[in-house]
């Protein structure tokens, strides 16, 4: 339980740093810059909405009213689905690209301060290969992925 709480304890804490950093610097909320990240790595910057919500590392919840706010800032649009008109496309704008281009020194400098530079190169790489070893095993008992 040691190792358990100071995960959770250290995911806080620099959670807690790079949205404070990202709200002062570059005027962005960290669950913004998530989700731009998210479109910025899927092919033609587009995702489905429920695939969107399944790739969010800060949280899933109040997706909806989240990319309601990045649509009214012009960073994002909604198209409906051409492959299945029931689903509905979250999609990066121009506008979100120069904003993620323009935080993701903000955010990058950040992550490097409150986490890479506590580790030793070789720590960076365990602690790598454990947390792949352990979502690897979450996904293969996840019954949703089936």
């Amino acid at each position: 339980m040691r190792t358990w709480r100071l995960f959770l304890e250290t995911h806080a804490r620099i959670t807690a740093r790079l949205e404070a950093e990202l709200r002062d610097e570059a005027g962005m909320p960290l669950t913004w810059y998530d989700v731009l990240v998210q479109l910025s790595e899927a092919p033609d910057s587009r995702l489905r909405m429920q695939d969107l919500a399944r790739r969010v590392l800060i949280s899933k919840s109040g997706l909806t009213r989240l990319v309601d706010r990045l649509c009214a800032a012009g960073y994002l649009t909604r198209e409906p689905d051409p492959e299945d008109g029931r689903g509905t496309l979250a999609v990066m704008t121009k506008e979100g690209r120069d904003a993620l281009r323009a935080a993701s020194p903000t955010h990058l400098s950040g992550v490097q301060r409150a986490f890479i530079d506590h580790l030793s190169a070789r720590e960076v790489d365990t602690m790598g290969d454990a947390l792949e070893h352990i979502l690897e095993g979450l996904e293969a008992s996840d019954p949703a992925a089936d």
